[in-house]
């Protein structure tokens, strides 16, 4: 790995541990145009979304892309921004440790410096049990160390809460059994989506054993209620991405339906989104 590469990791890696309490907050991305525009918003750091990259390449998410494709398009965003990016590659492509790797090795070579790997087998469920899924963590984290990039964030996500599993009462036990494990197999943060209370969310917090990172949105709390209970690192998953669809979408029913352009107002400038990805890197 070059110095830029190990740089962009320290760099990631700090994000997570800030002076100010602040959390790290990042919009998600799903193609270069989209990561530009974020990068030049001000974020610090860019987490792509597999669903908004596996629309935008004619796919339904759930592991909709092959592995080579992920790391094409984690490549296209890295190409275009300065800041740190963690690829999300959904459950690994492929059940066992050694796809795993061969995933994480392959978003390294493509510039990534932080990965999102879920415990789900499948959208809705099942999960993979506690000890197998620390079998494909310690997998990830080996194949980081062995490209030379041991700094890489690996952000566990469990999916016990977006897709209910268990009992309702028992579910934040169950997280915090995942999270224990986890972070033994060298985890260094875990990743929620499904839980916005702030009551549960805190308990969480104060009991995990690795920094938490919630999925928010419309209807969620603040991000500034979220620091307020400890919450290190908020992700917005494939909001960016559907409210970028829901506007074409209601601009081109306009046109078509009373040939008029008032939903185009506020776009995107011609020359803004044109120079942010023609900047040479």
């Amino acid at each position: 790995m070059n110095s830029a590469q190990r740089e962009l990791a320290a760099a990631l890696r700090s994000l997570h541990t800030p002076c100010d309490g602040r959390a790290l907050v990042l919009p998600n991305a799903w193609d270069a145009a989209s990561a530009a525009l974020i990068a030049r918003a001000g974020a610090r750091a860019i987490a792509t979304t597999s669903a908004g990259v596996s629309w935008s390449a004619g796919r339904p998410d759930g592991h909709g892309l092959t592995r080579e494709e992920t790391a094409q398009a984690v490549r296209r965003i890295v190409d275009v921004v300065d800041v740190p990016v963690s690829a999300d590659i959904e459950g690994g492509y492929g059940p066992g440790a050694d796809d795993v790797a061969v995933t994480v090795r392959a978003v390294i070579a493509a510039g990534a410096v932080g990965v999102n790997l879920e415990d789900s087998l499948a959208p809705g469920g099942p999960l993979h049990d506690v000890p197998a899924q620390a079998v494909r963590l310690r997998a990830a984290r080996s194949a980081t160390e062995e490209a030379g990039l041991a700094d890489v964030w690996i952000n566990a996500r469990t999916d016990v809460f977006l897709f209910g599993i268990g009992a309702p009462q028992d579910r934040l036990d169950a997280v915090l059994r995942r999270a224990k494990a986890y972070a033994e197999a060298g985890a260094d943060s875990l990743f929620v989506p499904g839980l916005v209370d702030l009551d549960t969310v805190a308990e969480l917090v104060r009991r995990s054993p690795l920094p938490v990172n919630v999925m928010t949105g419309p209807g969620a709390p603040s991000v500034t209620a979220f620091e307020a209970v400890g919450v290190r690192r908020v992700s917005v998953g494939t909001a960016l991405a559907q409210t970028a669809y829901g506007a074409l979408q209601r601009a081109a029913a306009e046109l078509l339906d009373a040939g008029t352009y008032d939903a185009m107002a506020g776009a995107a400038d011609f020359g803004t989104v044109n120079g942010a990805v023609a900047t040479e890197r």
